[in-house]
């Protein structure tokens, strides 16, 4: 009797190598998938030590372009920050990675994927709501709420213990501070030390950005440019780099925000599961970017639009924590805000310095703003004798009420 194949979601790492070793030992032919997001992992590393435990074929993609256009732009189109601070880097990269792992399921035959998520976080949710409505007949094994897995498993020190009685290669010790989360939009930590919400993170944690104490002592000035909401060009104005690809310009943004100390935070966040957690995420380019876009919507947006969006935002942004990327709900609200950006085209100047984002300036041939109309020394065509009427309609129901507390 053929074995029932798994496709599992694979890095490289601990979990993800006990979990191929252990699926294999419960007697199914498992087939490994790596997706790259610009995590920069050793792929070819991971591929060879996937093989050596026993896998029956890896499966790698590279995502990085369809991460930054398909799933990144939407969300800074949207303005997207959960609980109005983080901008949702690994959010937004799970669905990704279900949908692939879903594809290669099909193409391979598989009737069953598995992850290593935990049971106590939102990735869990976030893989299996998209598992199941992407192929609804799909079987799930999630080794972390398996009572046998758990039984075997108490924490890292069983898992290198079993390594080192399977052959398996495990670079990882029994002692890791936190956890640690990256793609091309951010690296996120978790976990460990950073349990105690009052433990300040040391500067040796980050990865992406200089600590802005040390950040240079000079300005970088650039300039973004966007179509529909969407930036299609970077020129760097104080040396002259220009980046077009998407691709190419979301990896200079973080190089350059990185350098210059860009998009660090520290908060307290509620897990869709009911939970507190304490997250540190550094996001360069993504703070870039979302900053330039909420400025050139302030140029080109009509305002009664921009309020019926901005109030459907924090909804979009719990969508998409939450793990309903694949819902019908979704679907309504990015074909929503897309229209939204039909005339959030321009560009924005910005000034880089020390973790802080200066805008510096704005233009576009979309532009509501009407200089003479606005300007104190010209009439500019509008009659200021028209403002007492607009003035005495606001108020009637200011005075009705007024009136009624005076009886």
């Amino acid at each position: 009797m053929p074995k029932e194949k798994v496709v599992l979601a694979y890095s490289g790492g601990l979990d993800t190598s006990v979990i191929l070793k252990w699926l294999i030992d419960k007697g199914y032919d498992v087939v490994a998938y790596m997706l790259d997001i610009g995590q920069k992992d050793d792929f070819k590393k991971a591929e060879e030590k996937a093989k050596k435990i026993g896998a029956s074929k890896v499966c790698f993609v590279d995502a990085k372009k369809e991460f930054i256009t398909d799933y990144i732009f939407p969300a800074i189109r949207a303005n997207a920050k959960y609980e109005g601070r983080y901008l949702l880097g690994t959010s937004l990269a799970r669905p990704l990675i279900a949908k692939k792992q879903i594809e290669i399921a099909k193409k391979e035959n598989a009737g069953i994927v598995s992850h290593g998520a935990t049971g106590k976080g939102n990735d869990q949710v976030r893989f299996e709501l998209a598992y199941l409505t992407l192929m609804p007949s799909v079987k799930i094994i999630a080794p972390w709420k398996d009572r046998e897995f758990l039984a075997r498993f108490q924490g890292r020190s069983d898992m290198i213990d079993y390594c080192n009685e399977k052959g398996i290669p495990v670079e990882a010790t029994k002692k890791k501070p936190y956890s640690s989360d990256a793609n091309i939009m951010h690296i996120s930590y978790e976990a460990g030390i950073l349990e105690d919400p009052a433990f300040t993170p040391t500067e040796d944690m980050f990865k992406m950005t200089t600590s802005p104490k040390n950040a240079p002592d000079k300005e970088t000035e650039i300039e973004i440019e966007f179509e529909k909401g969407n930036p299609v060009r970077v020129r760097n104005i104080t040396e002259g780099t220009v980046k077009e690809d998407p691709l190419e310009l979301f990896q200079y943004l973080n190089d350059i925000g990185g350098k210059n100390g860009i998009g660090r935070i520290d908060m307290v966040e509620d897990r869709f599961v009911g939970m507190k957690s304490r997250g540190v995420y550094e996001t360069p380019a993504g703070t870039i970017i979302h900053e330039a876009h909420r400025d050139i919507e302030g140029l080109t947006m009509d305002r009664e639009i921009m309020l019926i969006r901005d109030s459907l935002t924090p909804r979009f942004a719990q969508l998409i924590y939450n793990g309903f990327w694949f819902s019908p709900e979704m679907d309504f609200l990015r074909n929503t805000f897309d229209y939204t950006q039909q005339h959030v085209s321009g560009k924005v100047k910005l000034g880089l310095y020390k973790g802080n984002i200066t805008i510096k300036g704005r233009e576009s041939k979309y532009s509501l703003y009407n200089k003479d109309l606005v300007s104190m020394d010209v009439h500019g065509g509008y009659d200021q004798t028209d403002a007492i009427g607009f003035i005495r309609l606001n108020a009637l129901r200011l005075r009705a009420s007024a009136n009624r507390l005076e009886r």
